[in-house]
C-alpha cells in the first residue's frame, strides 16, 4: 500500500513538472514573441526618426542658406576688416531695431505707421551687403530690403533699397 501511494505521488508529481515545464516553455515563447514584435517596431521608429532628423536638417540648411553666418566668404570679408562676424552681425541688427522709439516711427521704415508707430520686428542678415527686416505698427505691417556697409571707421551705413507693405485683409 505504502508503495503504491508513493507510485501515485511519483506520477502526481512527475505530470505536474510536465505542466509546470509546458507552461513555462509557452510563456516563454510569448515572450519572445513581444520582445521580437518591440524590436522590430523599436527598428522602424528609429529608421523614421533617421528619416526626419536627416529632413530637419535639409530643411534647417536651405534654410539657413542665405543668412551671414553660414556665408563663408561674408565672414572672411568682415575677418579681412578685422571683425568677428558673429559680434559685428548682432551688433548691425541691434543698430536696426534699437531704431524703435516709443511714440515714434522707427526712421528706417519709408512708411508713416497708421494704427500706431512702425516697428521693426526681426531683421536678417544675408551676407555682407544685404539685410532683409520685417515690420509692423501692429494692424499693417511689411519688409524691407537694406543694403548696408561698414566702413573703415566702423560707422554703418544703412539704405533702403525697397520695401513694401502688406495689404491689409
Amino acid at each position: 500500500m505504502k508503495s503504491k501511494i508513493f507510485l501515485y505521488l511519483f506520477i502526481f508529481t512527475a505530470l505536474f513538472v510536465l505542466f509546470q515545464f509546458m507552461n513555462a516553455k509557452k510563456a516563454k515563447e510569448s515572450y519572445d514573441a513581444k520582445i521580437e514584435n518591440l524590436q522590430e517596431r523599436l527598428k522602424e521608429q528609429d529608421s523614421l526618426k533617421t528619416v526626419v532628423i536627416d529632413s530637419l536638417v535639409d530643411i534647417n540648411l536651405d534654410l539657413t542658406y542665405f543668412s551671414l553666418e553660414s556665408n563663408e566668404d561674408a565672414a572672411s570679408y568682415f575677418e579681412e576688416m578685422g571683425y568677428d562676424a558673429n559680434k559685428l552681425a548682432l551688433t548691425i541688427s541691434d543698430k536696426i531695431i534699437s531704431e524703435n522709439k516709443a511714440g515714434a516711427d522707427n526712421p528706417i521704415i519709408p512708411f508713416v505707421g497708421m494704427e500706431g508707430n512702425m516697428a521693426i520686428n526681426k531683421v536678417r542678415l544675408l551676407n555682407h551687403r544685404w539685410i532683409i527686416a520685417d515690420f509692423t505698427d501692429g494692424v499693417y505691417w511689411g519688409e524691407l530690403f537694406i543694403t548696408y556697409e561698414v566702413r573703415k571707421d566702423g560707422i554703418i551705413d544703412f539704405e533702403v533699397e525697397k520695401s513694401f507693405l502688406y495689404p491689409r485683409n
